[in-house]
């Protein structure tokens, strides 16, 4: 395996996530160069925020068409899955449009707290070596107000206040809503099944 890059797009879970792939034996690279990116091997787009200031920050450092045109396994981790989506209500801004649907913030209910912060159960939608090994039940840890429909590319789903995608993916790219980097004994799995890619 070549070089693993995280994408350097202001996220502020870049450190756990970077950790994360350091307990599985990786030294993963944190990078905005266009060329290293282009070159790795595996791309994490991680992102902790709002959609707008992080499409904002991947089009100021002239990332956004480089992303889109990456066919090395890459994986969007929360926010970072939702900009693989077209677009998100969270302050109507345009994504990297990979995935056509629209992330949408969870319902404004009494009985649902927003955001939805806290562990939940995966259901597997369809096989992928993405979840390789994944006993059921699976449970991940979420933090999240925006949520992307579940459709053709759900790889596994998750319930609050009605079913939403927990992983995506959309030919060579791949999501994860939740913290697979706070998810314990499964997003370690599922980290390492992407590297595996």
């Amino acid at each position: 395996m070549g070089e693993v890059i995280l994408v350097d797009a202001g996220g502020t879970n870049i450190g756990s996530v970077r950790y994360a792939f350091e307990r599985l034996g990786i030294a993963a690279e944190l990078s905005a160069e266009r060329a290293r990116i282009a070159a790795a091997s595996h791309v994490v787009l991680p992102g902790v925020g709002a959609a707008g200031p992080a499409m904002q920050r991947l089009r100021e450092l002239g990332l956004v068409d480089l992303v889109r045109e990456l066919r090395q396994p890459v994986l969007g981790v929360c926010l970072g899955m939702q900009l693989l989506f077209e677009s998100s209500e969270e302050g109507d801004s345009l994504c990297l449009g990979l995935i056509p649907a629209r992330v949408a913030r969870f319902p404004d209910r009494d009985d649902l707290r927003v955001p939805q912060m806290g562990w939940n159960a995966l259901r597997v939608e369809r096989d992928s070596p993405l979840l390789d090994g994944l006993d059921a039940p699976a449970f991940a840890y979420f933090v999240h107000s925006y949520a992307a429909p579940v459709g053709p590319w759900t790889l596994a789903s998750a319930d609050y206040g009605g079913p939403f995608s927990a992983v995506v993916q959309r030919d060579n790219f791949y999501g994860m809503q939740f913290h697979p980097e706070r998810s314990a004994a499964v997003g370690a799995r599922l980290l390492r099944n992407f590297l595996s890619l």
